[in-house]
């Protein structure tokens, strides 16, 4: 097959995809809208330029679904000619993409980073019309909610860097570069112009220029603490806290730090995230379960975070995963009254994370608070059997392992306080499970509410408080849920966006080069901040 054109965007590089894009021009299309106008060439031949008319002779196949010219045999030069012009294009996708594959294109309006989870591996960013929010957010688990993630998904276009090559350095995007600026997710991004091209399985723009990077979602100061007769429990997903043998050995661990440098730059972030919201009290999971001895993590975490913090203990109760959850305290503002307590039967006598309860009150003051940090099990499939597999109701995982949890959770006695003077509970951790699954329901029918949810309710169009984001969908896993009669005491709860819309490669794990001194993307999910009144 002979066919003439003009050579649009070259990727002949040596990390390029071996080949360049031809394109009609605009003055000989075939004015059928349901085809396209353009094709990729796979050639190494040197011969053309962006700009170039070329003539090519080869043969026409389906490369996982890219149509291709391959098996070039003739290619010659025409002379010059104009570039087609961009075809104005807008999300959600109001035309089959596939009809302009190849082709030029822009986009009329700007474009939101959903998803920078690839940005440091493959150098792309996934774009949507707006910011995509789970739909388990603000629907039942069920048939509408599934299908309108799969519409989620479908309605994207990936922004790539014109490379086959994995861990690009530097990392392509934004164009000043990640160790002088961030794009997280969030953000927009205009003018974008290039080519539509699908690779892997997703429709992708290889840009001709660099498109413009608007910070729409800044980076924000931990919200400020009230200065009134109140304490701050701040609740956050350690991201597996790891320190080795704790002598500055043992490394890699099981599931943190690779390296002693790699957890003294976990270490580093995590502190400075900790620390500057001011807690009182600190509700975390993801920690190492290796005890409470000098050399645990735990005591490595409240070391690092100064002499006033001590931790709660609970030996021998903590359950046999790798990771447990943990209570520290300021105790120049808190102490605590009453032993803790853990949750060791049930879903949590053979696996799972114990629950751990404990009182704290002022210490000055007289009213308590029960703080119970529980951790329900992920929504990995790894493993996942009969009714604990993916039902497609947008829950993912181990949904029914979740609601055993959250059951055994609710009528456990220890979610209530023997302290006369306890004002109520908070349940503060990871629970895996978006604010309407089954698991969040279970716990709401036996009169706990999430508070930042009461303070900032999600919707579709607004939802500015979340603690995670998977596949380039925002939600909240990590709660402060009040008692009833807790809930009057509480002043304010939200979320702190300090990691989830981070890029991966700036976590501890990434690239050292690429990595600030934080707290940015110390962990994947976002604390959870809460101020109760107590005197």
């Amino acid at each position: 097959m002979t066919v003439e054109g003009i050579l649009t965007q070259d990727s002949r590089s040596a990390s390029g995809f071996g080949g360049f894009y031809l394109q009609q021009a605009d003055h000989q299309t075939d004015g059928d809208p349901a085809t396209s106008e353009a094709l990729f060439v796979y050639t190494d031949r040197d011969t053309g330029e962006p700009g170039a008319r070329l003539r090519v002779t080869g043969k026409v196949k389906e490369y996982h679904g890219l149509t291709e010219l391959v098996a070039v045999r003739h290619l010659h030069v025409c002379g010059r000619e104009a570039l087609p012009a961009p075809v104005p294009l807008a999300l959600p996708w109001t035309v089959n993409p596939e009809q302009l594959e190849n082709m030029r294109v822009t986009f009329r309006h700007p474009l939101t980073v959903v998803d920078n989870y690839n940005l440091g591996r493959y150098g792309e960013l996934v774009l949507a019309a707006s910011d995509q929010v789970q739909p388990t957010e603000y629907l039942p688990p069920g048939a509408q909610a599934y299908e309108e993630s799969i519409q989620n998904q479908k309605n994207r276009v990936l922004l790539d860097d014109n490379q086959s090559r994995r861990n690009p350095r530097p990392v392509p995007w934004p164009p000043a570069g990640l160790s002088s600026a961030t794009v997280r997710a969030g953000d927009q991004i205009e003018g974008l112009v290039g080519v539509l091209d699908f690779r892997f399985d997703a429709w992708r723009v290889q840009p001709d220029r660099e498109p413009r990077f608007l910070a729409s979602n800044p980076r924000e100061p931990a919200p400020p603490k009230p200065t009134n007769d109140s304490i701050r429990i701040v609740a956050l997903n350690l991201g597996n806290y790891f320190n080795g043998n704790g002598l500055g050995g043992a490394f890699p661990t099981p599931r943190g730090a690779a390296t002693k440098a790699e957890f003294q730059r976990q270490q580093q972030r995590l502190i400075r995230t900790l620390q500057a919201p001011d807690p009182d009290i600190l509700a975390v999971t993801e920690l190492e379960n290796d005890g409470y001895g000098p050399d645990s993590a735990i005591a490595a975490l409240s070391s690092a975070l100064g002499g006033q913090w001590r931790f709660v203990s609970t030996p021998g109760q903590d359950g046999t995963d790798q990771i447990r959850t943990g209570l520290l305290y300021r105790s120049d503002r808190v102490i605590t009254t009453g032993p803790p307590e853990r949750l060791d039967n049930g879903p949590f006598r053979a696996g799972g994370r114990p629950p751990l309860a404990q009182d704290f009150r002022r210490v000055d003051g007289e009213e308590s608070i029960r703080v119970v940090v529980p951790h329900l099990k992920s929504k990995s499939c790894r493993g996942a059997k009969g009714d604990d597999q993916d039902q497609s109701d947008g829950q993912g995982c181990y949904a029914h392992r979740r609601a055993s949890e959250a059951r055994a959770l609710a009528n456990w006695p220890g979610t209530v306080s023997k302290d006369r003077r306890s004002m109520g509970t908070l349940i503060a951790g990871d629970l895996n499970s978006y604010t309407q699954e089954h698991s969040i329901a279970l716990l709401a029918e036996a009169g706990f509410t999430s508070m930042v949810h009461q303070f900032h309710p999600c919707t579709p169009n607004n939802c500015d408080h979340y603690t995670y984001r998977y596949q380039g969908e925002k939600g909240t896993l990590d709660y402060a849920l009040a008692s009833e009669t807790l809930r009057p005491h509480v002043i304010d709860a939200r979320s702190w966006l300090v990691n989830s819309d981070e890029p991966r490669v700036l976590g501890y794990q990434g690239d050292p080069g690429s990595t600030g001194n934080g707290p940015w993307r110390s962990s994947d999910h976002n604390p959870v901040i809460v101020d109760v009144k107590l005197r």
